[in-house]
C-alpha cells in the first residue's frame, strides 16, 4: 500500500505529472539566480560573499509554491475518505505524501545549485556548504510546508495564508543552513539537519490530525 501510494503521489507531483507543480519550484528558483546579478551589478566579490545567501532564501520562496497542489486537491476529491475506508490512517497517508513532496522538488533543487552557483559566482567549497545545507535542510521545509497546507486546505484563500504561514516556521532551518556559510565547522548543518529530523518527525502527525479534523467535519 505504501508503494501504490508512494507511485500516486508522485505522479501528481512530479514535473509532467497531473499536478504539474514540479517544475515550477525550479524554475522560480533558477529566476532568482539569473535575476540577483543584475540587480546588484557586476560586483563579484559581493555575489560571492553573498549569494549563498541568496540561493537560501530562493529556495525557502521555491518550496512555497507547490503548497496549493499538496493536500487541497485530494481533500475536496475525497481520496482521504477513501484511504480511510480501506484502513489508511491520515498520518500513514502525510508520511508518504511528505516523502513524495521532497523527491518532487529537492533533487531538482540540488541539481539547479549548481549553475545557480556558476552564476554567483561562488566558490567550489562554497557551493558544497550550500548544497550540504540544503540537503539537510529541504526535507524540514518539505515538512512544515506538508502540515501547514493540510492546516489550511479548508480555509479561503488556503494557499496565501500557508505561504505566510510556512516563511516564519522555516526560519530556524535558513538560519542554521545559511549560517553555516559563515563558519568553517560543521555544527551549523548539524542543527540544521536535527531540526529537520524534527519536523519530518512531527509534521505526519499534525497533517493528519488535521485532515482527519477537516473529513469529519
Amino acid at each position: 500500500m505504501i508503494g501504490v501510494l508512494l507511485r500516486r503521489d508522485l505522479g501528481l507531483l512530479l514535473p509532467g505529472g497531473r499536478g504539474g507543480g514540479g517544475v515550477l519550484p525550479l524554475l522560480f528558483f533558477l529566476a532568482v539566480a539569473m535575476l540577483y546579478p543584475f540587480a546588484v551589478g557586476p560586483d563579484a566579490p559581493l555575489l560571492a560573499r553573498t549569494g549563498g545567501g541568496v540561493i537560501w532564501v530562493a529556495a525557502l520562496l521555491a518550496a512555497i509554491l507547490p503548497l496549493e497542489k499538496l493536500v487541497a486537491g485530494d481533500l475536496e476529491a475525497g481520496v482521504f475518505d477513501q484511504l480511510h475506508l480501506r484502513g489508511v490512517s491520515e498520518e500513514l497517508a502525510m508520511a508518504v505524501r511528505l516523502l513524495a513532496h521532497w523527491l518532487a522538488f529537492a533533487p531538482l533543487l540540488l541539481l539547479a545549485t549548481l549553475p545557480a552557483a556558476a552564476l554567483l559566482g561562488l566558490t567550489a567549497e562554497t557551493t558544497r556548504t550550500v548544497l550540504l545545507g540544503l540537503l539537510a535542510g529541504t526535507p524540514g521545509l518539505a515538512a512544515v510546508g506538508l502540515a501547514v497546507a493540510a492546516l489550511t486546505a479548508t480555509l479561503r484563500g488556503g494557499a496565501a495564508l500557508a505561504g505566510l504561514m510556512v516563511i516564519p516556521l522555516a526560519v530556524p532551518i535558513l538560519i542554521f543552513g545559511a549560517g553555516a556559510l559563515a563558519r568553517p565547522d560543521p555544527g551549523a548543518l548539524l542543527l540544521a539537519g536535527a531540526i529537520s529530523l524534527g519536523l519530518c518527525a512531527l509534521a505526519p502527525f499534525a497533517a493528519g490530525a488535521a485532515i482527519r479534523a477537516a473529513r469529519e467535519g
